[in-house]
């Protein structure tokens, strides 16, 4: 019942005062909104690359030629972000080897590499693409889904012949009404290089999973040509990293280690490289770890806000303090106790916090609602972290709240009564 009416009378309170009780309210508001956004897009985008790299497959494998000593960028060449020449790069033959060794464990091996962005056009016609060299493998490898025709075959590498697999959005932008695209010629722009590619495959375009933006509605998708003709253009023969696919899902990690083990022989005689293999789990465990942590020390710096809106809220309930001396005094005279008048003022605080709280909700759902949608992600909403929100911005009104109260409940009574 006591509680019920320091409620009320706190309802009352803010409702006399309702501009200065919501700029109280506004830096609680701003930063419990700033942490539920920013925990809430954080979540999201965490959400979206782990289902892109699982869409991978947990049993793709990643092989980097790596340095062996992390300060080892003095030399001419940069490929794949490190320094090297081509005989620091795995050889076709490595790989083949490789592939030969572990023939039982291996479902297929991939080499690509990508040469860059350009564009098809025809007349008025145009499509934005970005040129990557594969092999057979990279079917089985990637995520790749074919709706028409062929993917590349080892015939087609053999003979450096000029086919191409092309998405079905670049058919839709060059081929109008019914027109079967299947071997049709389409004449690509990359850079200096200028060729035409005629069309053995269509494969579905997919937008891609974290979400990126595309610029005038016109997105890039990948040109897939022979590996050996995008080595014909290509400075290096010689490959930065190959996929594989293991015949198990399970046991990755001791699969990478054998890999690992294989390789450290194979560029023993090399002292500024060796090889290392990831694959998706440890690589998703990574980002998911370090985009998390990310979005906590952004949310500890957005929570700053809260500290700053606590302190407005000691502001104003020290002014509440004055402003009602002689209500203080009254209720004093007719025998209220200190703890009834600390209550009352602890409760008003805690009151204008949780209303902000609430709204602090609101405000954060509807920001992290517009920064998803900005970047193409679902909406992911933490549910303990707004229930610790709410709790949070009660704890302040009860951290903050609690000298302006104790300071009215050891006013004296007969200084209240005579305070103008």
């Amino acid at each position: 019942m006591f509680l019920k009416e320091n409620a009320l009378l706190a309802v009352a309170g803010l409702k006399a005062n309702r501009m200065r009780s919501f700029l109280t309210m506004l830096g609680i508001i701003i930063g419990i909104g700033a942490v539920i956004a920013i925990v809430s897009i954080g979540d999201a985008v965490t959400a979206k690359v782990s289902d892109a790299m699982s869409g991978i497959g947990a049993n793709v494998i990643q092989v980097y030629v790596t340095p062996r000593d992390a300060k080892n960028t003095t030399t001419d060449v940069t490929v794949g972000g490190t320094n090297m020449d081509d005989s620091d790069m795995i050889s076709m033959d490595q790989i083949n080897a490789f592939r030969k060794k572990f023939a039982d464990e291996i479902s297929s091996v991939s080499v690509q590499e990508s040469y860059g962005d350009g564009k098809v056009q025809d007349g008025h016609l145009s499509s934005n693409i970005s040129v990557v060299g594969v092999d057979p493998g990279y079917l089985d490898v990637s995520s790749v889904k074919m709706v028409k025709g062929r993917f590349l075959r080892d015939r087609d590498i053999d003979a450096n012949r000029r086919v191409v697999v092309v998405s079905d959005r670049l058919v839709s932008d060059m081929f109008r009404g019914s027109t079967d695209p299947i071997g049709k010629e389409v004449s690509m722009e990359v850079g200096g290089w200028n060729e035409s590619f005629t069309i053995v495959g269509v494969y579905k375009y997919e937008r891609s999973s974290l979400g990126g933006m595309t610029v005038s509605g016109n997105p890039r998708t990948s040109f897939y040509i022979p590996i050996s003709v995008e080595k014909e253009q290509a400075q290096y023969q010689n490959y930065y990293y190959f996929s594989l696919k293991s015949k198990s899902i399970g046991g990755s990690d001791a699969f990478c280690k054998k890999i690992d083990s294989y390789f450290s022989k194979v560029f023993a005689g090399n002292s500024k490289y060796t090889c290392q293999s990831y694959n998706m789990e440890s690589m998703m465990s990574s980002v998911t770890s370090v985009m998390g942590t990310i979005s906590v020390a952004i949310a500890a710096i957005a929570a700053i806000a809260l500290l700053v809106g606590g302190i407005g809220v000691m502001n104003i309930m020290l002014v509440s303090v004055t402003e009602r001396t002689r209500e203080i005094g009254t209720r004093k005279a007719l025998g209220a106790r200190n703890s009834y008048i600390r209550a009352q003022f602890i409760v008003e605080a805690v009151i204008i916090c949780l209303i902000g709280g609430v709204l602090g909700i609101g405000f954060g759902v509807l920001l992290a609602w517009i920064g998803d949608s900005l970047i193409g992600v679902k909406l992911v909403v933490s549910f303990p972290v707004v229930l610790f929100s709410v709790g949070f911005s009660m704890l302040i009104g009860i951290f903050f709240g609690y000298y302006p109260a104790k300071k009215a409940s050891r006013l004296d009574p007969i200084d209240a009564l005579r305070y103008e």
